[in-house]
This record gives structure tokens, sequence and C-alpha cells, in this order.
């Protein structure tokens, strides 16, 4: 059965979440360090084929005003470099303060500061994710 999956496309790694196969929730999957667009793309490539994905939730970052700054070219531009490798529909959704939201998530379960950077990441993917599941 085909899933969605959630990117969070930072600068330094990349959140993944996967949504379940009914398409109802969005479940964390790992954070990706961030190495060459060619390595990042490749380890996206064999997660869409190991999951059997069929649409993937691309987190844009507008400006509080809307508009697009570096960072949204700069996903848009990724982005751009893995639609010519898949076949698979590429949605942006809004991930304004996704960040955030996450970061509360974990500091109300207690995680220690150190250790919020290896999950922030895949968290803000969730609610990118579903953010978009929920709206559909």
């Amino acid at each position: 059965m085909d899933r969605f999956l959630g990117l969070d496309l930072g600068k330094k790694t990349i959140g993944v979440a996967i949504s379940d196969p009914m398409k109802i929730f969005a479940n964390g999957l790992v954070t990706i360090k961030r190495t060459s667009v060619r390595e990042d793309i490749d380890k996206l490539k064999k997660i869409i084929e190991e999951e059997n994905i069929d649409k993937i939730i691309v987190g844009m970052p507008y400006n509080m005003d809307g508009s697009k700054g570096p960072q949204a070219q700069r996903v848009m531009s990724f982005v751009d470099l893995l639609k010519k490798e898949i076949d698979n529909e590429i949605i942006y959704e809004d991930e304004r303060l996704t960040t955030l939201e996450a970061e509360e998530v974990l500091i109300k379960q207690k995680v220690r500061r150190e250790n919020r950077k290896e999950h922030i990441d895949k968290i803000a993917a969730c609610f990118i994710l579903q953010s978009y599941l929920d709206a559909r």
C-alpha cells in the first residue's frame, strides 16, 4: 500500500516523516545528516523505493509575510533536482512555525537541549505531513 513522505529540508539535516498505510497519521522516520546533494537525493530515493511512497510533501519555509526568502529558494532548487530523478508527485506545504512546535514537543517531553537537534527536524517533518493529511 502506498504511503506519503514528509520532508523538512534544512541546511544541515533533512527531517523525514512517513504516513501510515491509511494516510491518517504521520510518524517520524529518520533525520538525514546532509552531506552532498547527490548523496541526499540517493538516500531519499532509497526511502521512497523501500517504503513504497506515492506522494512527497515538502515543507516550504515561507517568511511570516507569506513571501519566499533565501531558504525557500534553496528548498525549491533541491526539489527541482529531486524531481529529475523520481516520478512521484511533490507538494509544498507551509511549514511556518513547525520547528517551534517541534521544539515545544521536545521541551514538554523533557528532552535535554543537546539531544533535541537529532529529533527536531524529524518532528517538524511530522507536523508538515500531518498538516497535509488533516487538510485532505
